[in-house]
């Protein structure tokens, strides 16, 4: 009997959009190398469908607007979404007081931002606003496919003259802590998605399923505190008690949200 094998699919490629031009493909090729993902050519007016039924269970997909992750389920491409109205409340001449994250971890110019689980970046936009060109936004994301789409968005994002740019690192939030010098950072952030909200965007379920964040721990939230100069800001569902296990109690807040955030002080404040 003749045993046919069946080609297995990578878990993660990178192609091109269906009418790619040379620079574009190069593009896409050289971040393929850089990220250690098989770039996959793409024929002419191509559909994705049967690359992602025969050669990869999701693609990142470079296109001349951008870039883009797509799988069997759907797609999602960066998008600054409400942080770009965050930013332009706080550019109207607000002081960022109304902005939860702004009030919580008490951002001011030149601040140093650590964002553990960098995600869709829209914190760590509204950070990057606040903190200003004399300051400084890191973002970490866990997972590569996030990573990828996130940080090429990011890239070209039109920042303005007010705000720094977000640094981008792929890695994992706790060893990428551990190499750290204590105070390395005024304020560092978690936003671990700790339960899925009663009602969620397709681009939160895109995220959801790339995500590989890892629920946040005591050890880890040590470890912050010794990073940090200031704060170690947590956000939060109100249906869940998880700040709660952490020994975190929610700052007050809007009754008609279903984010709650909390903050520790660092281990040792110079403030």
């Amino acid at each position: 009997m003749r045993v046919v094998k069946e080609r297995s699919r990578v878990p993660l490629a990178v192609t091109t959009s269906g009418k790619p031009e040379d620079s574009l493909s190069a593009r896409a090729r050289e971040a393929a190398r850089q990220w250690g993902l098989p770039f996959i050519p793409r024929r002419r007016k191509e559909p994705i469908g049967p690359l992602l039924e025969s050669a990869a269970e999701a693609f990142i997909v470079f296109e001349r607007e951008g870039v883009s992750l797509w799988d069997k389920e759907g797609s999602f491409s960066f998008n600054p979404g409400m942080a770009h109205l965050r930013r332009l409340r706080i550019l109207s001449g607000q002081t960022g007081g109304d902005d939860a994250l702004v009030r919580v971890a008490e951002l001011r110019a030149g601040d140093h931002f650590l964002d553990c689980t960098l995600g869709l970046g829209q914190d760590a936009l509204v950070a990057a606003l606040v903190v200003g060109p004399s300051g400084r936004v890191v973002g970490l994301e866990k997972s590569l496919a996030l990573h990828a789409v996130v940080s090429e968005g990011l890239k070209a994002y039109d920042y303005g003259p007010d705000s720094c740019r977000v640094e981008t690192v792929h890695a994992d939030a706790q060893m990428y802590l551990r190499s750290l010098h204590s105070g390395s950072f005024d304020v560092v952030f978690f936003d671990p998605m700790f339960e899925k909200p009663r009602k969620s965007q397709p681009a939160f379920e895109m995220l959801r399923r790339f995500a590989e964040h890892a629920p946040l721990t005591p050890e880890t939230l040590e470890e912050a505190r010794r990073v940090a100069r200031r704060w170690v800001v947590v956000k939060g569902s109100k249906y869940s008690d998880d700040l709660k296990k952490l020994g975190i109690e929610a700052e007050p807040g809007s009754r008609y949200t279903s984010v709650i955030w909390g903050r520790v002080p660092a281990a040792s404040s110079n403030d």
